[in-house]
């Protein structure tokens, strides 16, 4: 259960860094103004105490992890919000740096 929780704060962690990253983009590069600045500069805040909530104590474990999901989440988000198309080398990243985040996460420690 522990794992679970984990990987939904992970996403919900993404959600809002790269969302946040986004709207601030969007207020900024496409012109859309403070309002949607604003909304990215919450989002980015919310990321930070998603965080904390991660089961593991270990703060550079739970930043070094994230790394991992960041890449994947960063990804995605292109796929839906932009209409990126990743290559297969984005495909092996991804898997390589998932792959990365559950041995820095969940790797069993005696």
């Amino acid at each position: 259960m522990l794992v679970l929780r984990s990987i939904v704060l992970f996403v919900l962690a993404a959600i809002a860094e790269i969302g946040g990253a986004w709207l601030v983009w969007q207020g900024v590069r496409e012109h859309r103004g403070w309002l949607w600045i604003g909304f990215g500069v919450i989002a980015l805040g919310l990321y930070g105490f998603v965080a904390t909530v991660q089961p593991d104590a270990q703060f550079g474990r739970i930043l070094a992890a994230y790394g991992g999901v960041f890449v994947a989440g960063s990804l995605a988000w292109g796929m839906v919000a932009d209409g990126y198309r990743p290559d297969r080398f984005d495909v092996i990243g991804v898997l390589i740096c998932l792959a990365g985040v559950a041995v820095i996460m969940y790797a069993p420690r005696g």
